[in-house]
């Protein structure tokens, strides 16, 4: 009895520290060329990209704040957000998560590793550090390369929120970082999930392409007509909530629900690796993942995870239906053209007005409905409806709404043709673009449509 315990208290004693296990781990994911092609695309790719869209005629308008890529040097980084949100960070975190535990069973060194290591749950622990130190690694460099990209190609200028007010370049500054760190909640879901990809799947190249292939269910899922409580349920829905920080006041309820979920995700697929990792039997060469084993463990947790996302979700929000109602969009249209109208203003050196002095309303439609109008659509038809001081005449101006599922909307100008019906402005310092002509807002999907 003796002889074993002292044997077991060698054994701790030889065990690797999970710092030194991390800088192992590490070192064996920067060597690797892939990992360094990915590091270096991340540094200097976004840069080029940003200086060359902001150089060119045409702007990606499709895009949220990509018509204001020839204004401001920080709606670069915004635009390369909305395509790494989608694309970019989903598919690193699959090569680098979801390869982590993979890239042992192809090459068969477990029993390796585990004689110098001699604890599973430090090897575990070291692999998921060294990941997440890597991945962390590469959202620097997007966000670095972005903003240098931007300043450099147009300069730190004011930035339009998505409900006109202009902000600041110190406000725009500290809101892009702020948009790309709240980013960095659902890049840990997708982490998370490809290391239980790596851990459960073993060496199927399922396991790599997992992370990718949930964000790409997650996005066709936010196309969906989903109500907004299963919306936010997603923890994708944290890559588009960002746009909640370019308001006044910010609509931060449907962002930090999104980010919420997004950890819980995060802490759960982890958990869930975790646990089947320390219980794996490593002196069996065939045991390194099936795809039973990855529905028992792994898919039906996640998936009742969603089913109880929705429930908290909509119990503690009241959240229902889609989440966009007629009173929302009038009442978001009218604040968004009374602070573009002032600028309008400044630019033709009218005489200054105020938001209040304007008194802006909108009265909003939806196809053939009546005041029941609500859900997203490109049917959506507005008139505002404005005061100038000392002006008896009403003024009133058309807009087509193309208002997307996430809250986000587009309004194009439809008259007249003094007030929002061109794309430039003559102004006494030249020609300038027109704020009025086209802009783009956001309906707080969690907000109560009946405010003042």
């Amino acid at each position: 009895m003796t002889a074993i315990a002292a044997t077991g208290d060698v054994a701790a004693a030889r065990r690797v520290p999970v710092t030194r296990g991390y800088r192992f781990e590490l070192v064996k994911l920067v060597s690797q060329w892939r990992i360094r092609l990915l590091v270096l695309a991340c540094w200097i790719a976004p840069g080029i990209f940003v200086t060359a869209v902001s150089q060119q005629s045409t702007l990606p308008t499709d895009t949220l704040f990509g018509r204001e890529m020839h204004a401001t040097g920080w709606a670069g980084p915004l635009v390369l957000l909305g395509f790494a949100g989608t694309w970019a960070l989903p598919l690193l975190t699959s090569v680098v998560a979801g390869d982590v535990f993979a890239s042992e069973d192809r090459l068969g060194t477990w029993r390796h590793l585990l004689v110098a290591v001699r604890s599973p749950r430090r090897i575990f622990l070291a692999k998921t550090l060294a990941s997440l130190t890597v991945i962390l690694l590469l959202v620097v460099g997007l966000v670095a390369s972005s903003v240098v990209g931007g300043l450099a190609s147009v300069s730190n200028q004011p930035l339009v929120g998505l409900d006109g007010h202009l902000l600041s370049p110190g406000d725009a500054a500290t809101n892009v970082l702020l948009a790309w760190a709240c980013a960095l909640a659902p890049t840990l879901a997708l982490a998370a999930i490809g290391l239980l990809g790596s851990v459960t799947l073993g060496r199927s190249p399922m396991g790599l392409l997992l992370p990718a292939l949930v964000a790409l269910a997650m996005q066709l899922a936010q196309m969906l007509p989903l109500p907004v409580a299963v919306r936010l349920a997603l923890p994708g829905y944290a890559f588009i909530s960002w746009n909640g920080l370019f308001t006044d006041p910010g609509q931060l309820g449907p962002l930090l629900t999104g980010i919420a979920v997004s950890l819980v995700w995060a802490v759960t697929a982890t958990v869930l690796a975790y646990l089947l990792f320390v219980r794996r039997d490593f002196t069996n060469l065939t045991d390194e993942g099936s795809g039973r084993r990855a529905i028992l463990a792994g898919a039906l947790p996640l998936a009742g995870l969603i089913g109880v996302a929705v429930a908290v979700v909509a119990a503690s929000t009241g959240a229902t239906g889609s989440g966009i109602d007629k009173d929302k969009v009038q009442r978001s249209v009218a604040t968004a053209f009374a602070h573009l109208y002032r600028q309008q203003t400044d630019q033709l050196h009218r005489p200054a007005v105020t938001e209040a002095q304007l008194k802006a309303t909108a009265a909003c439609d939806k196809g053939s409905m009546d005041a029941a109008a609500e859900g997203p659509g490109n049917d959506w038809h507005c008139v505002v409806s404005w005061n100038l001081p000392g002006v008896k005449v009403t003024g009133q101006a058309i807009y087509q709404l193309d208002v997307a599922s996430d809250g986000r909307y587009v309004a194009d100008g439809d008259g007249p043709k003094e007030v929002n019906g061109y794309f430039l402005l003559r102004t006494p310092t030249g020609d300038a673009p027109n704020p009025l002509w086209q802009f783009d807002g956001n309906v707080e999907l969690l907000s109560s449509g009946h405010q003042g």
